[in-house]
């Protein structure tokens, strides 16, 4: 019997649960597409950041997950079109590749909603080369202060947040814990104290999927932290040098990182297909496309219903359970059986606030935790989401050496062009280009 062939476009963790579950079956070869050679986990991107794990802690070669599987091929090549019709992937070195079944889970990328100067001077953290080049922003920045204190009065210790979701939080948090726990170890207190973290976000609270019990105590332990909230405004302008809030207020800084929102990889733009809120592609109950049932959509790139109809949000734990679905029904399908819908398993929602503190709202009943008991929990579901025993050790030991050592376990700057501020000139952190005055 001749193999069925399915192409998965997106080495996240929805097309890598899709392959996984697929290659299990000799019956079908799977070709997966990523312009990485790796896949990253993004739930801990900030961490990498704020140099408390390594990069090889959250990042791994896609081929090491498959050695010994005969029947898969990675690609690393860029997607620039899909024809739906014939079930053709195109990509920009000319290459195509048909199958008999098209797995989409290309994942999101930021979204600036036109935020004035926001893609050229803020930093994003939502793959692995945003969290590097953060990284390297923040250890420089202590290091020009460190060399030259005058520049502290010019804001090179003010850092901005955008957005008050998960991720703002969880890196806001990070921050304080750096400069805390971590930084007095190896700078001057005449320096920290100079230091301020911002927190920006349009909402009159933060943590919006979180219950407001959640809510206010997420907001009084960033206070407790001298993290200043900055609620119910917009960012209105980032420049190389400051931020303009919608009151008026202008912030003086050189690290504005960005976390106000997701939209769905720029291919679902191109596509003469339905699309929803954050231009996420339309998809039915099963996960296929209206119109072309052995076409998948899944993660963050997918408007996937609920039980009540709203869109399930953009979590690890969906793109994961929507991966090992989609292969469930791609199996149905060979087999001549009907593809049934997607059944989400809500298992609740966690954000870590810094050392000690974190909330949880477990299953669908939400039952809330806080506090240590949380922070654990927050540590053992995510060491259990890591893809490999590697990471998962690697993982374990950084954080056991954080809790005890209190100190950081990589701090060099690997990426200068990201760190360096030419402080004659505005610069483009971006583009890495000078801008004059």
């Amino acid at each position: 019997m001749q193999q069925k062939r399915v192409v998965i476009v997106g080495g996240g963790f929805a097309g890598m649960s899709c392959a996984r579950a697929l290659i299990r079956d000799s019956a079908i070869h799977v070709t997966l597409i990523d312009k990485n050679n790796y896949s990253n986990f993004t739930p801990l991107l900030y961490q990498v950041a704020t140099s408390a794990m390594y990069t090889e802690s959250v990042a791994t070669p896609l081929r090491h997950f498959f050695e010994g599987s005969a029947n898969i091929d990675i690609k690393m090549a860029q997607v620039n079109a899909i024809d739906l019709q014939n079930k053709i992937v195109h990509t920009e070195d000319g290459e195509s590749y048909q199958g008999d079944f098209i797995v989409l889970a290309l994942g999101s990328i930021v979204n600036f909603f036109n935020t004035t100067g926001a893609e050229q001077y803020s930093f994003p953290l939502y793959n692995l080369v945003d969290a590097e080049r953060l990284r390297s922003r923040i250890i420089a920045v202590f290091e020009d202060a460190d060399r030259n204190r005058q520049l502290i009065e010019q804001g090179i210790l003010n850092f901005v947040i955008v957005g008050a979701g998960p991720t703002g939080i969880e890196i806001a948090g990070a921050i304080a814990d750096m400069l805390n726990i971590a930084l007095p170890k190896e700078f001057s207190i005449q320096i920290l104290n100079k230091a301020c973290v911002h927190l920006v976000d349009h909402s009159s609270h933060v943590l919006a999927p979180f219950s407001k019990e959640s809510q206010d105590y997420a907001a009084k332990i960033l206070r407790e932290r001298h993290v200043l909230l900055h609620l119910g405004l917009l960012v209105n302008e980032i420049a190389p040098d400051h931020v303009l809030l919608s009151n008026g207020d202008k912030i003086n800084t050189r690290t504005v990182i960005w976390a106000g929102g997701l939209k769905a990889a720029a291919l679902a733009e191109n596509e003469k297909i339905s699309r929803g809120h954050g231009d996420r592609i339309n998809v039915l109950p099963d996960l296929s496309l209206e119109g072309f049932p052995n076409i998948y959509a899944l993660g963050d790139i997918a408007n996937i219903p609920g039980p009540g109809g709203e869109a399930l949000p953009q979590l690890a734990s969906v793109a994961k359970q929507s991966g090992y679905w989609a292969a469930r029904n791609i199996l149905a399908q060979i087999n001549e059986k009907q593809p049934t819908p997607f059944r989400y398993v809500d298992k609740g929602i966690m954000a870590m606030i810094g050392k000690n503190a974190a909330i949880a709202e477990i299953g669908k009943q939400r039952r809330e935790l806080k506090g240590f008991m949380s922070y654990l929990a927050w540590l053992g579901v995510h060491l259990t989401l890591l893809w490999t025993a590697r990471q998962r050790i690697g993982t374990f030991l950084a954080w056991v050496w954080d809790f005890f050592a209190h100190a950081p376990v990589f701090q060099m700057l690997d990426r200068s062009d990201s760190a360096r501020i030419n402080w004659g000139k505005r610069i483009n952190v971006k583009e890495n280009k000078d801008v004059a005055k």
